[in-house]
């Protein structure tokens, strides 16, 4: 492999030279989504992050195995140890099973990911079927003296871990801080102290999810499932873990407390956190109802919305930030992202035709070099597009006549911008992104034509009404009325 991969380690808060723990395999853990309601921009991000370094990977001629979990049980309200299971609350209140709503979430998501190119990890996880490797995990911390059991229920023993090993080290919190800041809640009597926490819950009578285990019958906590699945499918010890960096804190440092305290040792060699997509300046996310649906991005269905924007624009503005970097949300972002998107995007596929020349009149050369190093330099996607929107310069030129490519610059300029704009960046090209929209075009054109059926109806011209009606019929529609309306689906084959 030519070129040295560089990562920042959150844990040793510097840049590292990625040395895999077997030469050419990689094993890659993403935390995934809790699937309680539909993704948004927030979500958006880290899939983007590590969709990045999975290809780069890949590029980079390594085999990967890239685990990313779907949680879908044991992450309760206000990520907290008490309150209800935020999908048995969705299931409470659509009164639907917890595993409808997972699935119905799981789908859109996966429908999602799809449209913004990002490819399907290796392996994905869900936490209510590994349910007894979580079990196994609690009684390794048990086992080891870094855990107790109160009222059916475990927890880990942060204090008496701490006296072992560095609780914090992930995050840089100190353990006397937290337990100075920390407030005593209601309900958190059966703890230790305050900053323990729960690695299986006994479920109260009315808790649909549950399982048993030898302790009671309850549900583990939200931090255990990433232990035990990073360590199912990846090992004892393996080389990246990836996710957001609200997860940082009390997420991922309770899980190498968890770990360590199972199994002796750290799991992680290398951490990586994405930071955040804000508006106005704050953070992102369900729990503040701040957030903005991809969907609703998709389709420009929201009051903070001047317009819709296409999957690719959502994941060009996502890799225009360097993933470190905070990234805020606005409308003049997102429509700067988009025309940058179609310059760089009309300079490809004016590339496609450009006609080689005796010889080159523009320098072209080490595109393919200096993109590749600023993409292991920390997976730095703003300069490659750098690069790229320079290159387009000289593209253009020759496009329009007042330039030369000769045979062997032209063919390094085509490979390095197929490479890095689809195989590395994971841009579809513009007739490929269309597909959504061609999609939505053709819902408008349907629901324009059962509009004009309505007005036919209440201006009482049946014959024009009941010949819009027949001819969907006939063309494979299911076209029912209702009271605000009409609804319309295709009739299943």
């Amino acid at each position: 492999m030519t070129n040295e991969l560089i990562l920042f380690n959150t844990l040793s808060r510097k840049k590292e030279v990625f040395t895999p723990i077997h030469s050419n395999h990689v094993g890659l853990y993403v935390c995934g989504p809790t699937v309680y309601g539909d993704a948004h921009l927030g979500h958006a991000r880290p899939a983007i992050t590590f969709d990045l370094l999975f290809r780069l990977l890949q590029s980079l001629e390594y085999k990967v195995r890239y685990v990313r979990n779907i949680t879908d049980v044991g992450h309760l309200e206000n990520d907290a140890d008490e309150g209800e299971d935020k999908i048995a609350k969705k299931a409470r209140i659509e009164q639907l099973e917890p595993m409808e709503v997972v699935q119905y979430y799981v789908n859109r998501y996966h429908q999602n990911m799809d449209m913004l190119n990002v490819l399907p990890p290796s392996i994905e996880p869900h936490a209510s079927g590994h349910i007894i490797e979580q079990i196994q995990f609690v009684q390794k911390i048990l086992d080891n003296g870094f855990a107790y059991i109160s009222n059916g229920s475990v927890y880990f023993d942060v204090v008496k871990y701490n006296e072992q090993h560095p609780y914090g080290i992930l995050s840089g919190r100190n353990i006397e801080d937290l337990m100075h800041n920390t407030r005593t809640l209601d309900g958190q009597s059966e703890k230790k102290n305050n900053v323990d926490f729960a690695l299986w819950k006994k479920a109260a009578p009315e808790h649909i999810m549950r399982w048993p285990s030898p302790w009671s019958d309850g549900f583990p906590g939200w931090h255990m499932e990433c232990s035990a699945m990073g360590t199912r499918y990846l090992g004892e010890t393996f080389d990246i873990h990836g996710g957001g960096m609200d997860l940082l804190f009390p997420h991922h440092e309770c899980e190498i407390a968890q770990s360590v305290g199972a199994l002796g040792h750290p799991t992680v060699n290398y951490w990586m956190h994405n930071n955040m997509i804000t508006i106005n300046g704050q953070k992102m996310g369900k729990s503040l109802g701040n957030f903005i649906t991809l969907e609703a991005l998709f389709e420009g269905k929201h009051e903070l919305l001047d317009k819709a924007y296409s999957p690719m624009t959502i994941r060009f503005f996502i890799l225009q930030a360097h993933y470190r970097s905070t990234l805020d949300f606005s409308n003049e972002a997102l429509t700067a992202s988009e025309k940058g998107l179609e310059r760089l995007m009309d300079a490809y596929a004016r590339l496609k035709k450009i006609q080689p020349q005796a010889q080159s009149t523009v320098d072209v050369k080490d595109l393919h070099h200096k993109c590749m190093d600023a993409i292991c330099d920390d997976l730095n996607s703003p300069i490659v597009i750098s690069h790229l929107f320079e290159a387009s310069k000289a593209i253009n030129l020759a496009a329009d006549g007042k330039a030369a490519l000769d045979t062997k610059d032209l063919e390094s300029l085509q490979s390095a911008f197929r490479f890095f704009i689809e195989d590395i960046l994971g841009l579809l090209t513009e007739k490929a992104d269309r597909s959504n929209q061609h999609e939505e075009a053709y819902k408008s054109a349907i629901d324009l034509l059962l509009q004009m059926r309505l007005d036919a109806k209440n201006n009482k011209d049946w014959k024009t009404s009941d010949f819009i009606r027949n001819e969907l019929t006939r063309l494979g529609f299911d076209v029912k009325d209702t009271k605000e309306g009409y609804e319309w689906k295709l009739k299943a084959e």
